[in-house]
């Protein structure tokens, strides 16, 4: 598991900086979206993944687990895609997606922000090297996108070559999905046109007073299930839908919305998936599964318990 920048269950080696970058702010004249930009600080030239935040969740929520996902040599764009939404269609996020994607490669864009707002020259992201990401509702926009869903007026002017879903949800129930519907109920009906990775959490499912974060049938599972080979499947067995997110997340967000870990040990889940998303995007996008092949191996490596634990490569 040591590579280049460390076991990928614990921070990298590379130092990381973050920035938040706003529309119309100084030299910013084409970002369509607040974006927050996680990125490693030492020369180099590094894949890139934008990444989609969970219903009214704030980008920001995500800095500690995506550090940790920069620290091993990615660069990550995490846009806010709205604040308070009470509008159930993903459509308008899948388009915004599509927008910020595009941005990357602007004037403005993703070089402009590394050598202006930090200030690093020597600092390059790969954009043949771009990888898809979201949580909750967001990993529901990922997979949409992925699918070639939203505004066809609006073209994708990159390629993404990996997928992630981070608990990814599409609805409140199977007879209630978040349009656009993607889920069909049906096994490997998904052909997202690229290697695919499912996360889940164990509590997901579980009420917590009100209807759970991860419905089943709606959850992980059920993404996991219908995506086209290849793809895998990891499961954060005692650990709930926002387990992932910052320790200084909002009390109602951390403690009341959804099922939880309620021993302390948030680092823990965040150190997990962030692990596994390390090992998957360096399989797919630098192809290099030394860290993907010992994690589906040996799945106790990692610091939370993995279960279960799966892949379909044909």
């Amino acid at each position: 598991m040591e590579l280049a920048t460390g076991p990928v269950f614990y921070r990298g080696l590379l130092p990381v900086d973050v920035k938040n970058v706003k529309p119309n702010s100084k030299g910013m004249h084409s970002l369509p979206k607040p974006v927050m930009v996680v990125a490693p600080t030492e020369e180099g030239t590094y894949p890139v993944i934008v990444f989609l935040h969970g219903c009214n969740l704030a980008n920001h929520y995500y800095e500690q687990l995506l550090r940790h996902v920069a620290s091993h040599g990615f660069i990550a764009v995490a846009p806010q895609l709205y604040w308070i939404t009470f509008i159930e269609d993903d459509s308008r996020d899948v388009n915004a997606a599509k927008q910020v994607t595009n941005w990357l490669a602007a004037q403005d864009g993703l070089q402009f922000v590394l050598e202006n707002k930090f200030k690093l020259n020597s600092v390059k992201p790969d954009l043949s090297k771009l990888a898809l990401a979201g949580h909750s509702r967001g990993g529901h926009a990922a997979f949409a996108l992925a699918l070639g869903l939203g505004n066809p007026m609006i073209k994708l002017a990159l390629k993404f070559s990996a997928l992630i879903g981070v608990d990814p949800v599409a609805g409140k129930a199977t007879g209630c999905q978040v349009p656009p519907e993607i889920l069909t109920f049906k096994p490997r009906s998904l052909d997202v046109g690229m290697p695919a990775l499912v996360l889940g959490t164990g509590k997901g499912p579980e009420h917590v007073g009100g209807p759970p974060c991860a419905p089943a049938g709606v959850n992980h599972a059920a993404f996991y299930d219908e995506c086209k080979p290849s793809r895998y499947h990891f499961v954060a067995e005692e650990y709930g839908h926002t387990d992932m997110l910052d320790d200084d997340a909002p009390y109602i967000v951390d403690k009341c919305m959804c099922k939880r870990n309620e021993n302390g040990t948030k680092n823990l889940a965040r150190q997990s998936m962030g692990g596994v998303m390390v090992a998957f995007l360096r399989a797919i996008l630098e192809k290099n599964n030394e860290d993907l092949k010992a994690i589906l191996d040996n799945p106790g490596l990692s610091p939370a318990i993995l279960n279960p634990v799966e892949h379909d490569l044909a």
